[in-house]
């Protein structure tokens, strides 16, 4: 009996080892087509690192942190950057930080990566390439919407008293040019002063001024005067193939000629 059980056993020894090894090309094989296919279904588009800020209205964290991850962060460019994106079918990771330095930095430096919203200055140009403009970042003076001032220049916006905000780049050009306008340590509320008479003009950001004026509850401002400009755009490390912000910028273009830009910020202001 012995040698009969041993008899039975011993060819099934390489038969099962057979086995085993085909079981193995076979998942091998399988694993080599599902990345094969898989690989043939990614788009051609790298996913790119878009990088911005808190700068309201444009970008901003819902909980009002210097840290957010996409669905986390919103705003003007943001709600455009997203539609941008997925209408030209690229594909991309957001993330709001701090501080502007740093996330300048990475997306000049770092393959792949991208930041908005940034000025299209001269001395930026040929450092990025760009996708926009997104929208507006300009000086302007508001008044209340029944105000009958009129101006054509700072200069005559001398004899009126000019609200601005404490420290700002806005508020120490107008000192520097003898406007001496009256500060505050919170820009929005110098809307509530406009509305209550203590100030005759607001010297402000557009869209900024307005947006933060809608968060206490004013509208019906009126600009009289744009007395600065820049637009503002995504701004992508140099590496980026051109195809991928030719198809953004075109994205954008269609976009904007259907209204849905002006729309995202009539959402907001």
């Amino acid at each position: 009996m012995a040698g009969a059980r041993h008899s039975l056993r011993l060819p099934w020894i390489p038969v099962a080892f057979m086995f085993k090894q085909l079981l193995l090309a076979v998942a091998s094989t399988s694993i080599l087509l599902a990345g094969s296919a898989h690989c043939t279904e990614e788009p051609s588009d790298a996913s790119l690192v878009l990088l911005t800020e808190n700068f309201p209205p444009y970008n901003m964290a819902r909980n009002g942190k210097n840290f957010a991850k996409d669905e986390n962060i919103e705003g003007i460019a943001v709600d455009i950057v997203r539609e941008t994106f997925k209408r030209a079918g690229i594909s991309y990771n957001l993330t709001l930080r701090f501080p502007w330095e740093r996330i300048y930095k990475l997306a000049l430096e770092k393959p792949g990566y991208g930041v908005f919203v940034m000025a299209r200055l001269p001395d930026r140009e040929a450092l990025f390439k760009w996708v926009g403009p997104i929208g507006p970042d300009d000086w302007v003076l508001l008044a209340k919407a029944d105000s009958k001032i009129q101006l054509d220049d700072l200069e005559h916006a001398r004899r009126y008293r000019i609200g601005a905000y404490k420290g700002d780049a806005i508020a120490e050009t107008l000192e520097k040019q003898g406007l001496n306008p009256v500060v505050v340590l919170r820009d929005q509320d110098n809307a509530q002063k406009l509305m209550d008479g203590q100030i005759d003009l607001w010297a402000t950001g557009d869209p900024a001024g307005r947006y933060l004026a809608r968060q206490v509850g004013v509208t019906g401002l009126k600009t009289v005067l744009r007395f600065n400009s820049a637009q503002l755009y995504l701004a992508l490390n140099r590496d980026v193939p051109d195809e991928t912000v030719a198809k953004l910028q075109a994205a954008l273009d269609q976009l904007r000629s259907e209204g849905r830009v002006e729309q995202i910020m009539a959402n907001y202001l």
